[in-house]
């Protein structure tokens, strides 16, 4: 045999002049080859320099061992620290994590489902792109792959199970602290309607005016895809609007943009507008000032999605569980306005 070829099991027994259904068994661990065979047959296999067949192994057993995790963005500090929660527990249960990006593109999110289910994972963990309206592409891997769990994102499909924190108590917490330091005109940076998050933020936001006696007004929900960019732009409608002395943003990375956008314009924060964001990215306590914030437990959303959906897989369990997870307003600097 050339040192170039393939070791197989067959060339392992042949070494033993032992049986390769054997050897099999050995290097599968199956219980039916005692020890002393069995580490005989592993220390001849690493002599050999024997590779198992990771593809043959799971094409006979259904199982790749392997779960798909899509993701709209790994850049941001939030889904990269839900990642991480997502990638411990399941090394810990002996499972791959294969992560994927859909730019928050509904058409690249529809891509990536059909190539996750080519892979044959055992199960898919999700967050929906902003651009999600519809979910054929999930019904065909429930129907030829496995479980999904949604995390972040929640949605009401099939029997799905998610993991998302209180995004309509936490809207609420952030507007009344805002009206609570003296606002009464306050815009609010929404996501795309189409996805249950936002929708359950811009109603906390709703809920929290109707309650200290504010009008709500709807030309004050400015909707966009909350990127760097779209903040810069929403704070120059900001500006055109009159009266406008707070800002609740359904994320980070809007509200610092437009919050620097707003100093360069000689807007004094807080003392002429107020802010407060949504995810508590890192950038929020070191900028000046300090953006006040909500804070989302993002490793443990990642951990406990994982933990749910292994526990489906292996248990073959469909039965739909969500669990919503708490948050925490972090008051900065941001949103202490002068009453």
């Amino acid at each position: 045999m050339k040192k170039s070829d393939q070791v197989t099991i067959h060339d392992i027994a042949r070494a033993l002049k032992i049986d390769s259904s054997t050897v099999s068994r050995a290097i599968n661990d199956s219980p039916r080859v005692s020890k002393k065979t069995k580490q005989k047959i592993l220390n001849k296999a690493n002599e050999l320099g024997y590779q198992r067949n990771i593809l043959a192994s799971n094409l006979r057993t259904n199982k790749t061992n392997t779960i798909g995790v899509i993701v709209p963005r790994i850049s941001r500090n939030f889904f990269s620290s839900v990642i991480s929660g997502i990638e411990e527990e399941a090394q810990e249960a002996g499972y791959n994590v294969i992560i994927c990006q859909s730019f928050e593109s509904f058409e690249r999110e529809q891509k990536l489902m059909e190539t996750l289910l080519a892979n044959r994972v055992d199960g898919i963990l999700i967050s929906i792109s902003m651009q999600t309206d519809s979910y054929d592409h999930l019904k065909k891997y429930l129907n030829h792959g496995g479980p999904i769990v949604f995390y972040d994102r929640p949605c009401n499909f099939e029997n799905c199970s998610s993991l998302s924190v209180d995004d309509y108590k936490a809207s609420f917490k952030a507007t009344e602290h805002l009206i609570q330091n003296g606002c009464k005109n306050i815009v609010h940076f929404s996501g795309p309607q189409i996805n249950d998050l936002y929708k359950n933020r811009k109603q906390g936001y709703i809920d929290a005016l109707k309650k200290h006696g504010l009008e709500f007004n709807e030309t004050l929900v400015l909707e966009s895809k909350l990127s760097e960019k779209d903040g810069i732009s929403l704070a120059k409608k900001v500006l055109q609007l009159e009266n406008i002395d707070g800002i609740y943003s359904s994320n980070d990375t809007a509200a610092i943009s437009a919050m620097q956008y707003l100093k360069n314009q000689g807007v004094n924060i807080p003392k002429d507008i107020a802010v407060v964001g949504f995810n508590n990215d890192p950038i929020s306590s070191v900028i000046e000032p300090g953006l006040t914030t909500i804070n989302q437990p993002d490793f443990e959303m990642g951990k406990k999605a994982s933990a749910l959906l292994i526990n489906q897989i292996k248990n073959k369990n469909t039965v739909k569980q969500s669990e919503v997870l708490d948050v925490e307003l972090i008051i900065r600097q941001s949103s202490k306005h002068q009453i």
